[in-house]
């Protein structure tokens, strides 16, 4: 995963794909795109980051398993806020949803997934101190 401390607020920092067959996924890409997948270990089964032709990691190829159960087959982009919680109440506010509640993300963020009014899903990411 790309270092999201260097992620503006407002911008998108990270982009995954959770599906229920991860390997086959992962595979499709590879050869359609020319990704280079290297697997993260999720203790007891392996997600994937995936990178371009000069190794940078560009994306993530997920299991729909956990905490990613319930995320529907959809590419997530990860936008960056300054704080997970007005954007949440915001999100909620205005007539949205949290699809998944907070949680980490790593050691130096915490993220939730949210939809909009119109159905869209989106994840957004803030970055914490620890």
């Amino acid at each position: 995963m790309s270092d999201l401390r260097a992620t503006p607020v407002g911008a998108i920092g990270w982009t995954d794909l959770t599906v229920p067959d991860a390997p086959e996924i992962r595979d499709f890409y590879a050869a359609v795109v020319g990704w280079d997948p290297s697997p993260v270990d999720m203790s007891g089964y392996a997600d994937y980051v995936m990178h371009d032709a000069a190794g940078t990691p560009v994306a993530g190829v997920c299991h729909a398993r956990g905490v990613n159960a319930d995320l529907p087959p959809v590419w997530l982009v990860y936008v960056r806020v300054d704080s997970l919680t007005n954007s949440i109440a915001e999100c909620e506010r205005r007539g949205g949803s949290v699809i998944a509640a907070p949680q980490a993300l790593g050691k130096t963020a915490r993220y939730a997934v949210i939809q909009d009014p119109a159905g869209a899903i989106v994840a957004l990411f803030e970055e914490t101190t620890c």
